[in-house]
């Protein structure tokens, strides 16, 4: 129906005017000035696809029924983190590091760890397996994917004779991430009589969750005495036709441990609104290793695994290595490098040849030239996609986490970060970098100049779709 003396031709005309008017007065107040730019720019052109897809995706902040769960949950961290206090390390010049991580966190550095990094696809998965037969009490996995193809088989094979020796046993995957098994994966957990949740569940009404908000997080905690953090999901390395995975997982005994514990539960209370009984227990200490877990997303504080590595690459003097599979840097990571390169600091960023998605390697790639201007060795690892995920700051810290460098990790992503104090480990993630790089090619670059300007295009209009989060 139309009002009289009004065509649709008109009334269509008005609306996207009125949405155009209405994005300039409510777009600027809800997102960082990149974002607001591009929102703008969508709807000013595409009033009504842009509208809805804002609508969708466009506000990059969880209901408040999810932020008052996550308020309610702050004393249950609050106690796992006094508890923690008898195991506190000396720390020297990296006690500001991890004052700012318990800030940011909630989680304090502990000392008495055990740290071994894996960096071998197929032991990862066979070590979990062991642990999880070995279990007594309970197992409790947090991951991104987790995959009914035959290496989720044998996990949830593990996750069931667990369960037939009456231990606890609980399992919660984005859906996102695990869309393509998802129905399967529920399926056959529930199978093994397994505890299964999804990690924010995409609800259109009631309790709406944004969905391109996800729970990118794999934490694996056995007894409450073992966990395992870094990057590796729970699916076949190869999962993606003619991509093979590489990754970096910690696994880690002592102290620490209640850390990864407590945010396990906590995720878990969060989707089932059932608050933790009591604080995690704390494992006896293990080893030398001084180590700190740095969770990050929506509900935690000035999007905290940025704010850290940023004043971090301030901060360096001699070296910083960056590894991510995707390197889509905001203004301020720029500007950090840039400064550090300026200040005479080694900078080398590490990414993959092998490219599993298209448009954020365009993105990346934008990102390139201006990093080559000004010194950093960008470094291109061949044959693998390297999905691992690690940091290190001269000699003083190291990360292993699933965090990338890039702004969906920064502001989307539920992340979990393991921060490493103690020569030794530090020591340990310096070696397997040096064979990262032993391994790469290094981006010449007047070989860069040289791209096709369709590649170029191509880059540019990656690159204005970054800022659409």
């Amino acid at each position: 129906m139309v009002w009289p003396g009004f065509s649709f031709e008109t009334l269509f005309y008005a609306a996207e005017w009125c949405i155009r008017i209405g994005a300039l007065a409510l777009v600027p107040l809800r997102r960082s000035p990149a974002a607001a730019r591009a929102w703008l720019l969508l709807i000013f052109f595409l009033p009504i696809p842009g509208l809805l897809l804002l609508l969708a995706i466009g506000r990059p902040r969880f209901p408040a029924w999810r932020t008052e769960r996550f308020r309610r949950l702050l004393p249950y961290f609050e106690q796992t983190a006094r508890h923690l206090q008898p195991h506190a390390p000396v720390l020297g010049e990296a006690a500001p590091i991890a004052d700012l991580a318990l800030r940011l966190g909630h989680m304090p550095a502990t000392g008495g760890n055990d740290v071994e990094l894996i960096d071998e696809y197929d032991a990862v998965i066979d070590r979990l397996i062991a642990d999880i037969d070995a279990a007594r009490r309970s197992v409790h996995i947090l991951v991104y994917i987790f995959a009914n193809d035959a290496v989720g088989r044998r996990v949830a094979a593990a996750l069931g004779r667990a369960v037939a020796r009456r231990l606890e046993v609980r399992v919660m995957f984005d859906p996102v991430g695990s869309h393509r098994w998802r129905r399967g994966t529920r399926a056959m957990l529930r199978a093994q009589g397994v505890d299964v949740r999804e990690a924010l569940p995409f609800r259109i009404l009631r309790g709406r969750t944004r969905r391109d908000m996800r729970n990118h997080r794999k934490l694996f905690v056995i007894d409450g005495h073992i966990g395992y953090a870094g990057s590796q999901n729970i699916v076949a390395r190869d999962f993606r036709r003619g991509i093979v995975n590489r990754e970096l997982v910690a696994r880690v005994t002592g102290p620490v441990v209640a850390s990864m514990d407590a945010v396990v539960r906590g995720d878990w209370a969060l989707e089932t609104g059932s608050l933790p009984a009591h604080a995690p227990l704390i494992p006896e200490p293990a080893g030398e290793a001084v180590a700190q877990l740095l969770p990050s997303g929506a509900t935690y504080p000035l999007e905290g695994f940025e704010t850290l590595l940023i004043w971090q690459i301030h901060q360096a003097r001699e070296r910083v290595v960056i590894v991510t599979p995707y390197f889509i840097p905001d203004d301020d990571v720029l500007s950090a490098i840039y400064a550090a390169t300026a200040r005479g600091v080694e900078v080398d960023l590490v990414v993959s040849r092998v490219v599993d998605q298209r448009l954020v390697n365009l993105s990346q790639s934008s990102y390139y030239t201006g990093l080559l201007e000004r010194g950093v060795r960008i470094n291109l690892f061949p044959d693998y996609l390297l999905h691992a995920k690690n940091l290190l700051i001269d000699d003083r810290l190291a990360v292993v986490g699933s965090s990338n460098v890039d702004l969906r990790s920064f502001q989307l992503n539920e992340e979990a970060s393991l921060l490493l104090y103690d020569p030794a480990s530090i020591a340990r993630v310096a070696a397997i970098q040096r064979g990262y790089l032993a391994a790469s090619e290094r981006l010449d670059p007047a070989r860069w100049r040289r791209r096709s300007r369709l590649r170029r295009l191509g880059e540019n209009i990656a690159r204005l779709m970054n800022s659409l989060l």
